[in-house]
């Protein structure tokens, strides 16, 4: 009676442990918005780069600190021979202590702060023009394993439907309406179909391992899946319309911007550091007098001002004016990139939507008819095993060639995107 009951034990584990490991190695798809979410809060590289524009934030305290003020003491006129007979070496010591500061003037201080915020506009736009170029290359990666999944479900589809051709094509032989022969060049031309479906898996794990090394996970591949809209659309703005809002949002061209006036502020700041800063001081001396005996204490102010002959600061001013020309300049480029930027990926856009047109109203069902047609007929003896797999061949074609198109459209859009700055078409 023991046996049987443990038998049953035995087998409700191994169910138990079948359906944890089933929900273990299952994992719900992940979205294109919660994909975008993960990677925003793991990449390491996008957390890097915010952690440098926090240094340069920063670094404006350092920019904006006064000069410490200076204290110095020191001793004079020790005797080291005795006076009258008696050795008395600290009854004429004199000790001097003495606070100094350096006054900046034209401005520095402020000038530093202001230079030293512009730059941290500088590299927060860079920041977000990071994060807009690894949020198109995560795009990509994600359109990649969503045409990759496409393929493979094509691949797998064409399988299935070729197996039950050669089911068919038995029975005709069975039934002596096909040579063998025709069978035997039926069943070889199998292999092609599981070839294709094993590349396209592993296309479809190769592009699933670039989207996890981007998103900075650990998950295995098998578990790891994402699920989005694999489709086109018609319709899209103006060019122009895409070109002003590219003006508006380009972090690119906002850093090159703010270079510029950057450059302005450190000219200005070049210009005053040439300047002279005076440095006032006070001091006091303990004095000891042998003529006057109560006049042991003496106050004193005093001002060292530096004389700018040689140096007043020219290689620097030299230096900044010509900087404030390259930044007019690169400012230039940029805005000239992104109208480049602009018309390349607007037109992958209209050419791939053009493409994609005859597919979507004429190809795809002309293939899918002709090969449902050949293939009643091939069933039913009115066609040459040459004419189904021409026709069968046809429609893999067909069907592949689209799948790639919606990819490259969909890659193109996320090029015009990342373009304008943000997503201009979903």
């Amino acid at each position: 009676m023991m046996q049987p009951r443990a038998t049953a034990l035995a087998l409700g584990a191994l169910a138990v442990a079948a359906i944890f490991a089933a929900r273990a190695n299952s994992q719900q798809p992940m979205s294109w918005d919660e994909v975008k979410t993960r990677f925003l809060a793991n990449n390491p590289v996008l957390g890097a780069d915010a952690v440098s524009v926090e240094e340069m934030k920063a670094a404006e305290t350092t920019a904006y600190l006064r000069p410490n003020p200076q204290y110095t003491i020191s001793t004079d006129g020790t005797q080291m021979a005795p006076h009258n007979g008696v050795w008395t070496p600290t009854s004429s010591t004199q000790l001097q202590n003495q606070i100094t500061y350096l006054h900046e003037r034209e401005r520095k201080r402020e000038l530093r702060l202001e230079s030293a915020k512009e730059g941290t506009q500088i590299a927060g736009s860079e920041h977000e023009d990071l994060r807009r170029t690894l949020l198109f290359t995560l795009r990509a990666a994600f359109i990649s394993t969503l045409q990759a999944k496409r393929i493979y479900e094509l691949s797998q589809a064409d399988l299935e439907y070729y197996d039950k051709i050669i089911a068919i094509s038995r029975a005709r032989l069975k039934a002596g309406d096909l040579a063998q022969i025709d069978l035997d060049r039926i069943e070889l031309l199998r292999a092609q179909y599981e070839s294709e479906m094993q590349t396209a898996l592993v296309n479809l794990r190769t592009a699933k391992i670039q989207l996890l090394q981007l998103l900075d996970e650990h998950t295995p591949v098998g578990q790891f899946d994402v699920a989005g809209s694999y489709d086109w659309q018609a319709g899209f703005d103006s060019l122009e319309n895409y070109r002003k809002l590219a003006l508006e949002n380009r972090p690119d061209l906002d850093a090159a911007l703010e270079a510029v006036r950057q450059s302005q502020t450190n000219y200005k700041l070049a210009k005053a550091n040439g300047s002279t800063d005076p440095t006032f001081g006070i001091w006091h001396t303990y004095n000891p007098s042998f003529n006057n005996p109560n006049a042991i204490n003496t106050l004193g102010l005093s001002v060292n001002v530096p004389l700018r002959i040689f140096d007043r600061n020219q290689g620097e001013k030299q230096r900044t004016k010509l900087d404030m020309d390259r930044a007019r300049k690169a400012a230039e480029a940029a805005n000239a990139q992104v109208f480049s930027d602009v018309d390349s990926a607007y037109e992958q856009v209209r050419s791939s939507v053009e493409l994609l047109k005859p597919y979507k109203e004429k190809y795809n069902e002309q293939a899918l008819r002709v090969r449902d047609t050949v293939t009643y007929a091939y069933e039913h003896g009115g066609a040459s095993l040459m004419d189904f797999l021409n026709a069968q061949g046809d429609y893999r074609t067909v069907q592949l060639a689209y799948v790639q198109l919606v990819g490259a459209y969909l890659t193109a859009a996320a090029q015009l995107n990342m373009a304008v700055g943000h997503e201009v078409i979903q």
